[in-house]
Parts: structure tokens; C-alpha cells; sequence
């Protein structure tokens, strides 16, 4: 891969043993990346939640389309129907094939459905740079790489989500991480602003920073 760099690699090991064949590797990548998989889901919680006004989906626009497009990565790499930013860039200038794309996402948003094809995707394994050994599973991490057209809808659908969000204050403020016009220095702000109104009321400030080794594939979703 163009952005990782060579690395040595040794037999990794997993519960005290090495694995040295290619069923005991995948069992081990398959055991560390998914390990949420049949964790059963209480859906009850979702009827404590408060019920807001339903929302108008309005159909979306050839700006947000050349918009988001524009900003995707020509080096990023291909996605498994063999197609990259740069193919989706060049086919999209033609106004008859942005607007047929439109087409089809709006007709997929009012029928509620989203097509297999979108869903097809290929896993990648790739090394965490700077690990002073690769003996580890959690030394590696995945990617999943998505058919190139259905990423650029949900880019879209991504981020009109995110608009009613924060307009909504569906969002604390806290919230920083992945969200449009946030940035570290929001971060190194707010933590400033938790210091000082320790200091007003005579209060210390104590910080407990942790890491979640592999958090997303093991949480119960």
C-alpha cells in the first residue's frame, strides 16, 4: 500500500500460540476485527428516546454531488468494482450521467431501499505504523473498501445527516471528533475551559486518558 511504509513482519501469535497456517491466521484477524458480531442488541432503548417532529427529505442536488466529489482523494485506492475517485470524477462531467446518478439516489431514499451491490465490500489488512513489533493482531487494523458509487451516496447522505444533527442540537457540544468545523484546537479549548472552572471553585483538574484497543469491532451495537 502507497501510505504505509515496509515493516518487518514476525508470526503472529494469539492466545500463546503462532499461527503459522492460513486457517489459524484468518480465525485469529476474523476473532480480534469481529468480535461483536453475535452480541445480542436490546432495540428497547430506542423507545426511551424523545420523539421530534419528522423531517422533509428533500431530493438532492447536482452542487452536492460535484461538491462532496470534489473533495474525495484521487491516490485513495480502488474499490472492488476496479473504480477510484479519479474514474468517478471524470465520468460525472458529463451532466447526463451526474444526472442520472441523481436520479437513481433519490429513488432509492423514497423507496427505503439500498441495492446488494452497494453493500458488497472487500477487507484489507493493514499494518499500524510506528509498532515496535508485528507479532500481534492488534498490530494490524482493517479497511473496508465499498463499491466506489455507493460510497459517494453515502458521503452525501453523511452529511446531511450530520446538518440536522447540529442544527437540531441532536449533538452535545462536547462532541467533537467527526464533525465538520471541529478541530484539535476545539479540543485544547473546551479542555481549557473544564481547567478554569475547576480553579474558580477552588477545584483541581485531574485528566484520565485511555485508549480502547480494537473499541468499534467489539462494542455491542
Amino acid at each position: 500500500m502507497n501510505w504505509v511504509n515496509k515493516c518487518k513482519l514476525l508470526a503472529i501469535k494469539y492466545n500463546g500460540q503462532v499461527c503459522l497456517e492460513i486457517n489459524n491466521l484468518w480465525q485469529t484477524l476474523y476473532l480480534t476485527f469481529n468480535m461483536a458480531q453475535h452480541c445480542f442488541v436490546d432495540e428497547e432503548v430506542l423507545n426511551k428516546l424523545e420523539s421530534f417532529m419528522n423531517l422533509t427529505w428533500n431530493l438532492f442536488l447536482e452542487e452536492k454531488f460535484t461538491s462532496v466529489l470534489t473533495k474525495c482523494n484521487n491516490l485513495s485506492t480502488s474499490s472492488p468494482d476496479k473504480l477510484a475517485w479519479k474514474h468517478l470524477k471524470h465520468i460525472l462531467k458529463d451532466l447526463t450521467c451526474l444526472k442520472n446518478i441523481i436520479n437513481i439516489a433519490n429513488i432509492y431514499l423514497k423507496l427505503g431501499y439500498w441495492p446488494s451491490y452497494f453493500k458488497i465490500s472487500t477487507t484489507i489488512i493493514i499494518s499500524k505504523l510506528k509498532k515496535s513489533s508485528y507479532n500481534s493482531p492488534k498490530s494490524f487494523r482493517p479497511i473496508i473498501l465499498l463499491n466506489i458509487l455507493g460510497k459517494l451516496i453515502e458521503k452525501i447522505i453523511g452529511d446531511r445527516l450530520q446538518f440536522h444533527m447540529t442544527s437540531n442540537n441532536f449533538i452535545h457540544q462536547s462532541k467533537l471528533s467527526g464533525l465538520k468545523f471541529k478541530s484539535t484546537s476545539d479540543v485544547g479549548m473546551a479542555f481549557t475551559h473544564f481547567i478554569c472552572m475547576g480553579l474558580v471553585r477552588n477545584l483541581p483538574t485531574s485528566t484520565f486518558a485511555f485508549s480502547i484497543s480494537q473499541f468499534f469491532p467489539s462494542i455491542n451495537h
